[in-house]
């Protein structure tokens, strides 16, 4: 069998291509930032909003143009999720791009040092001692080894024209073949895997994301005081979505500045389960219920109905006012023998030619109307009727009753006076019965996020405060005494490891 050397070659460049692209620089910079800048379109452009609010902020044209690109919901679009992947990609192939040359520094076939290397940095100590060689040199060895991860004893023998220490004082002492002895240690070694923790992290806030885009959900339900709800409803599309329990609203109260702003509403939920309570929680702003992965969070609230209203009722014959309480669906006799009236409902609007009243009581009135009253009327109206007249004339004693729907209106007081009749309602006060209005979200890549800054701040910490560490101790012997030259260095943080070095030569001059 044979291959095709020039087919193997370019599917060879066409694989080296794909890896230098993802492993660019320009890559990453230009993936940045375009998250960057759709965030901040995502930030200024409200998300998950009504379509209604969207037409009458952004007008039809922008609404088509920002809907087909799911610019209103835009941490969820295909594209945005792409970027999240192709970030993670090229986080990944950079890393194992440079994974090899990592791994040979951090676990060599044999640790080994070059004392020329540390004869010239210019970070070290130097001073001298009366003491022998073999004294001093086991206590340096043990000190080094307590204080670093691996420690490295060699006898060094000097050339006969000696070395250059960079220091004029050793230059001076310095004599042939004299007998030195290297203590070489080292520690941190694994510190520069911090990078590599860092992109992981990173990797697992984005997997968090684009778990949450995928699988989570974000939704809105609205419960009324006292009622309970097991679904909510999807902000996109509506779509009833099953929570798995039943949360019951059991009392809402809400507190407002002098200026009529609402302060803080507040929410007494229960979750029940399998027909039991499993547990009570009062949810204000930014303290939600959290329940088997979802959320439900304070967004919201309103005037559901009410439960109970004071009217003033006033006779427009008499002049008289009446004051009456009066709960949903009560009947009571109307003053001064005028009929009766039932408190049927609440409604939210009611049309009034072409105009919406707003929020407002619905009731049927039954009254009684005087023939006496009929007859002028009659006689008015119907007066080449001459049998219906004497109809009414013969019935003065008597009286009629008239049944019909009336509206009272909570935003406009007097508008039942306009109505004709002998009573007209007004409202005084009532007492609301609130609605609220909870987001519920779930979101299963939360704890990848969790995870993800949790590695961020060990990887941070690795990478800005741990350093790979070496130092040198190399003993000069002389004819009195001992030469001691102290060097180090590290791959982060010079200035720190010149402290050090100062600080170890310290103890050492006490050994």
């Amino acid at each position: 069998m044979t291959i095709n050397s020039e087919k193997l070659s370019g599917n060879l460049k066409s694989s080296n291509s794909v890896w230098k692209f993802f492993t660019s620089v320009k890559l990453t910079v230009i993936v940045l930032l375009l998250l960057a800048a759709t965030s901040v379109i995502g930030t200024i452009i409200p998300q998950n909003g009504t379509e209604q609010f969207y037409l009458q902020k952004y007008g039809d044209v922008f609404f088509k143009l920002f809907n087909a690109l799911d610019i209103f919901d835009m941490y969820n679009a295909w594209w945005f999720v792409l970027l999240l992947i192709l970030l993670s990609i090229n986080i990944v192939v950079c890393s194992i791009d440079k994974l090899k040359t990592t791994w040979k520094i951090i676990f060599p076939d044999k640790i080994t040092f070059n004392i020329e290397r540390f004869r010239h940095l210019k970070h070290k100590e130097v001073f001298e001692l009366d003491h022998n060689l073999e004294t001093i040199e086991d206590k340096y060895f043990e000190f080094i080894k307590k204080n670093f991860s691996v420690a490295i004893k060699e006898q060094i023998l000097a050339k006969e024209k000696g070395n250059n220490y960079n220091n004029e004082e050793l230059d001076k002492n310095e004599k042939h073949n004299d007998k030195r002895v290297a203590i070489f240690g080292e520690r941190g070694r694994w510190t520069r895997f911090g990078v590599y923790v860092v992109h992981l992290s990173i990797l697992f806030m984005l997997a968090g994301g684009v778990i949450g885009s995928l699988w989570g959900f974000k939704a809105f339900v609205a419960i009324p005081e006292g009622a309970t709800v097991d679904s909510a409803f999807l902000r996109d599309n509506e779509t009833p979505v099953e929570l798995g329990f039943k949360i019951r609203c059991n009392s809402f109260s809400v507190t407002f500045y002098d200026t009529g702003q609402p302060e803080e509403f507040k929410s007494s939920l229960t979750v029940i389960e399998d027909d039991k309570e499993s547990f009570t929680k009062d949810i204000i702003v930014n303290d939600p219920l959290r329940y088997k992965g979802l959320s439900f969070y304070q967004s919201s609230y309103g005037i559901d109905s009410a439960k109970s209203a004071l009217f003033k009722i006033t006779s427009k014959e008499s002049g008289m006012t009446y004051s009456q309480k009066m709960e949903i669906g009560q009947t009571i006799d109307v003053p001064e023998s005028g009929g009766k009236f039932t408190l049927t409902d609440f409604v939210h609007g009611y049309n009034f030619q072409g105009h919406n009243l707003g929020e407002g009581f619905v009731g049927k009135l039954i009254e009684k109307h005087s023939d006496k009253h009929d007859k002028v009327n009659t006689d008015k109206h119907d007066e080449v009727n001459t049998d219906k007249h004497d109809e009414v004339n013969n019935s003065d004693d008597k009286n009629h009753t008239d049944e019909q729907e009336i509206y009272i209106p909570i935003k406009f007081p007097t508008f039942d006076k306009m109505r004709r009749g002998e009573f007209s309602f007004e409202i005084e006060d009532y007492e609301k019965k609130y609605y609220t209005g909870l987001q519920v979200t779930k979101d299963p890549g939360v704890w990848y996020v969790y995870l993800g800054f949790i590695f961020m701040i060990i990887g941070c910490w690795i990478t800005f405060f741990m350093s790979h560490q070496t130092i040198c101790v190399e003993m000069i012997k002389k004819d009195k005494g001992l030469n001691i030259i102290v060097s180090g260095s590290a791959n982060k943080n010079g200035q720190g490891m010149k402290l050090k070095i100062t600080d170890i030569a310290s103890k050492m001059k006490q050994l």
